[in-house]
């Protein structure tokens, strides 16, 4: 059996979700390359979902496209099940995610989910969060106060974080209108504390770290297929 490329193990792991959407519910849908597979397999369902909350932009156009209703979160009380990739995920679900700049309504719907399923490819599986340049979504007013902690250090980690640039050079915006800093170096040894931590400091609007709304599940896609890791 040939072994599966990086996209095709995204596709495999995307796919995969499918098996835990129950037909009729109203689900929470992430975004990413991950997510995009995940979100033409709701479309090709034989029974439909009745609707879903999305995490982003792109992926409400997406799924407006395939003509899956669409929910703001404020409409629900509670989802059955929410789908998203991460950037890393370590031994115990907790993740960072927000590469795509998505990760304040991520946490959001992720906190309204009941089961919280992660799809990703190999690579993003560590025994250590950190690695993958940790996002954080500031007000602008916030950034240099929010750099210099990082500087300083916390939990025993200390990191740089560099203001994250669209393509034109201006800084990329979040579609909250706010800025991210994406923080590189660190080592994130106890996460729900960390993650609790940055979220108290005044302006941080969300850190990309997901331990108090971690994975449930991961559907993990391995050159050799999709590895389900519980948590």
């Amino acid at each position: 059996m040939a072994q599966l490329s990086q996209d095709e193990q995204k596709r495999a792991a995307g796919r995969a979700a499918i098996e835990y959407v129950t037909p009729g519910t109203i689900i929470g849908v992430g975004t990413g390359s991950t997510v995009a597979p995940f979100i033409q397999a709701l479309g090709e369902m034989p029974e439909r979902i009745a609707g879903a909350v999305s995490s982003s932009e792109r992926s409400t156009a997406a799924l407006r496209e395939l003509g899956i209703p669409l929910l703001d979160a404020n409409e629900v009380e509670r989802l059955e099940l929410y789908v998203d990739g991460a950037d890393e995920v370590d031994p115990r679900g907790h993740m960072i995610k927000g590469g795509g700049g998505a990760l304040t309504r991520e946490k959001i719907v992720a906190a309204l989910a009941e089961r919280f399923i992660c799809i990703a490819d190999a690579s993003k599986r560590v025994d250590v969060l950190g690695a993958f340049p940790l996002p954080v979504e500031v007000i602008p007013m916030a950034e240099a106060s929010v750099t210099r902690r990082f500087t300083a250090g916390i939990l025993g980690t200390a990191g740089e974080a560099r203001l994250r640039r669209a393509e034109d050079g201006t800084p990329y915006v979040t579609d909250n209108g706010q800025h991210i800093l994406d923080v590189h170096g660190l080592r994130i040894t106890d996460p729900v504390a960390f993650e609790s931590a940055v979220n108290d400091w005044p302006g941080v609007v969300t850190v990309g770290v997901f331990a108090h709304q971690k994975a449930s599940l991961c559907l993990l896609g391995t050159a050799d297929g999709v590895a389900t890791l519980a948590f």
